[in-house]
């Protein structure tokens, strides 16, 4: 009788980069655990701060964070503000939640390009002893069809008036959030989507005319005593 593999047997780490095929790449990790009987992690790496991912950045943060959950992932690992190599990043995390197999894109962006060449794939073996290293084909089809075109993010703040939550980009001590607005290119009015952070978390709320039209934590992730600036 062959041996009934345990949860401790394999475990997954999926690396994902943002872009339309980091869900199939989630959704794969997923499948592979299930037939191992294998836990499965979630990795995503950034040179930025979170707090400066721009509203796409964000949005693909939250839905794979959300689609992590959905899966039952261990956990959804996010590694920003990060200057090192990314292989040594994958390496830190791959050892310390002792993954046997990680998964990688074929076609990832950005910085992740080198990952299409050699190179990189071993470069990756040689830091990932006696871990399998899986290189998983892309949809050349794929692409980003309803992605919204936004300005540069810009910093802003929220506070509260009759109707709910407004935005301003004054620094006064009734604002109750910080955070950066991205505009919607092409309207002469304050639409777009106001990224926070709450609670650890990353969250964006729709704007429409300097309103909040979505549901926000009214948690404060500022000090509202904080001095105005003159």
């Amino acid at each position: 009788m062959g041996k009934i593999k345990s949860r401790m047997d394999e475990r997954i780490l999926v690396c994902v980069y943002y872009g339309p095929n980091g869900e199939r790449l989630i959704r794969r990790g997923y499948e592979l655990s299930q037939l191992s009987n294998s836990p499965f992690y979630v990795l995503t790496v950034d040179q930025l701060s979170s707090d400066e991912f721009d509203a796409e950045k964000a949005s693909y943060i939250e839905q794979w964070h959300d689609l992590a959950e959905e899966l039952g992932a261990e956990k959804f690992i996010l590694k920003d503000s990060e200057t090192r190599p990314i292989v040594k990043v994958i390496k830190e995390v791959a050892y310390k939640y002792n993954i046997t197999q990680v998964i990688i894109g074929e076609k990832p962006q950005n910085r992740w390009e080198e990952i299409t060449k050699g190179s990189f794939v071993n470069a990756l073996l040689r830091e990932l002893v006696f871990v399998d290293v899986h290189v998983v084909s892309v949809d050349r089809a794929l692409k980003v069809n309803d992605e919204a075109m936004y300005e540069k993010g810009i910093r802003g703040y929220l506070k509260k008036d009759e109707a709910g939550f407004v935005l301003s980009f004054t620094k006064s001590k009734h604002n109750l959030f910080a955070g950066v607005f991205y505009k919607e290119i092409g309207t002469d009015f304050n639409n777009g989507i106001f990224k926070y952070v709450c609670g650890g978390k990353s969250h964006q709320v729709r704007v429409t005319e300097d309103h909040v039209v979505d549901e926000i934590k009214e948690t404060p992730n500022i000090n509202i005593n904080e001095k105005p600036s003159e």
